[in-house]
């Protein structure tokens, strides 16, 4: 999260704005609305230029993540949208079961304990995910 307010997550190009975008100002990338994701929930967000995953926690704080493990490279996800663990606590890698802590990306277990995944910062507004870099 950063210290404005908003998270680490990816996110698409201007021209590839998503519907309910239009009232974004003009260079923000949006990534997704915030409805779109539970609390807590994850979303991937398409691959432009690197596949990248949005993921809100209990309390509803944003954060995303370049969706691919520091282990072999691959990504998080399996099945679309689903980078949580069961008890939607962690970040899970479905490849070989890594575990990260939501908010920061640090790997907690499994083969690359102590690596972290790659933040992408984001922030909220006018109930926007956008990408703030």
């Amino acid at each position: 999260m950063t210290a404005s307010g908003g998270s680490a997550v990816g996110r698409r190009p201007v021209a590839g704005r998503r519907r309910g975008s239009e009232n974004a100002p003009a260079g923000d990338r949006v990534l997704c609305r915030l409805d779109e994701i539970a609390a807590p929930g994850s979303k991937g967000i398409g691959d432009d230029p690197v596949a990248l995953f949005v993921v809100r926690d209990a309390a509803g704080r944003v954060f995303a993540y370049a969706n691919r493990c520091p282990h072999t490279g691959g990504p998080l996800d399996w099945v679309p949208d689903q980078f949580l663990t069961r008890a939607r606590d962690r970040i899970l890698c479905a490849t070989h079961g890594a575990e990260f802590r939501i908010t920061d990306g640090h790997c907690l277990r499994g083969p690359c304990a102590g690596a972290a995944l790659a933040p992408v910062a984001v922030v909220m507004r006018d109930g926007l995910v956008l990408r703030a870099d």
